[in-house]
């Protein structure tokens, strides 16, 4: 410390010891840009984000958006639209369950019956009465068919020409299953009848997995869950402007 140096010090009456530091006192962080919110749930999320911040002062419903595609079964709050170090999203969704998905049901994927066999060896929590589950299983790693083909081909000189095919599969598998597993994310366990629909080429057999109900699962569930939401989004926030896409 230089010894010419005059320092002064005030201190309060009782003060036993000062403290002096020398040096250059430690830099101020630098600002920074706020954290950009980009947040993604399953349906429900914009009602119960709303709701807990409606009247925190993060944004005014004058500032928001929300934006409805019923196709994707997306539901997308957009809130302080105009304030690019503020703004941000919030997006309610609906997703198949992996379960649901790994099926392939209503897809154009053929299942090879050893392929078929080992999936739901896998998951044989999906069959409501397992033993029956399990048979089903082994009738696929043993699975025999018989294949009748018939052609009949002819060309007339008159140019009259006849080309028939026809052919007739009859195998060890039944018609349908039922599978009790749940369609989408977050929600309970349902039965789904699912039929087998077999691709015959040559000495090769494989199958498509058809569900017409979960079809119309999907649609009836897909129109309810949204409806539901807007309502309640409604309620909560009247004068945020609702776009349908």
């Amino acid at each position: 410390m230089n010894d010419n140096k005059q320092i002064v010090i005030n201190a309060e009456a009782g003060t036993k010891e000062v403290i002096i530091r020398e040096g250059a006192a430690p830099k101020l962080l630098e600002p920074k840009a706020p954290l950009p919110c980009n947040i993604e749930g399953l349906a429900g999320s914009v009602a119960e984000y709303l709701k807990k911040r409606i009247n925190t002062g993060q944004f005014e419903q004058k500032n928001c958006t929300i934006l409805v595609d019923r196709e994707d079964v997306r539901i997308t709050l957009f809130f302080n639209e105009r304030d690019e170090y503020n703004q941000g999203k919030v997006v309610s969704q609906i997703r198949l369950h992996p379960d649901f998905e790994s099926l392939r049901i209503n897809s154009s994927h053929a299942w090879s019956p050893v392929e078929l066999a080992m999936l739901l060896k896998m998951h044989r929590y999906w069959f409501e009465d397992r033993i029956e589950g399990m048979k089903l299983v082994s009738t696929l790693f043993n699975y025999k068919a018989d294949i009748a083909q018939k052609v009949e081909q002819s060309v007339e000189g008159n140019g009259n020409r006849q080309d028939n095919f026809s052919q007739v599969v009859n195998s060890n598998l039944p018609k349908s299953i039922t599978l009790k597993l749940p369609i989408f994310k977050g929600t309970e366990p349902q039965a789904l009848e699912i039929e087998f629909f077999a691709k015959v080429d040559g000495r090769d057999v494989a199958f498509l997995l058809i569900s017409p109900g979960a079809n119309e699962a999907f649609e009836a569930f897909r129109d309810e869950v949204i409806d539901v939401e807007l309502n309640s989004i409604r309620e909560i926030a009247p004068e945020i402007a609702i776009i349908e896409k």
